[in-house]
């Protein structure tokens, strides 16, 4: 069992900078990919970031490229997704998930585990 919590989201004004992370319980974490989703009103949920088990592969979505970045610490067992240049139309919740496997997907389906969420809110 591995519980999430995410924290660092809040309102921001376009290009701005948010930092947000996800701390994660047990002892494995180490033995799970991570994943950034976003789920803005209406829409899907969809995938942001993605960073492997051993964090030496990254995903990004288009939208994200250049922008976000995705990092682990399994020390301390955490996931942060660093968050500049934002726009309005990142507003959304973002999720924190974990995928028990060295290797990250892009389903939602494929994650065995979410946070809360945290609220990030850009104004133009």
């Amino acid at each position: 069992q591995v519980q999430l919590v995410e924290s660092g989201g809040g309102l921001v004004q376009a290009g701005g900078s948010l930092r947000l992370s996800c701390a994660a319980s047990g002892r494995t974490f180490s033995r799970y990919a991570m994943g950034w989703f976003r789920q803005a009103p209406g829409k899907e949920r969809d995938v942001v970031a993605a960073i492997s088990s051993s964090g030496l592969t990254r995903y990004y979505a288009d939208s994200a490229k250049g922008r976000f970045t995705i990092s682990r610490d399994n020390a301390k067992n955490t996931v942060i997704l660093q968050l500049n240049s934002l726009k309005p139309e990142d507003t959304a919740v973002y999720y924190c998930a974990a995928r028990y496997s060295s290797t990250w997907s892009l389903s939602k389906y494929e994650y065995d585990y979410w946070g809360q969420g945290t609220q990030v809110t850009v104004s133009s």
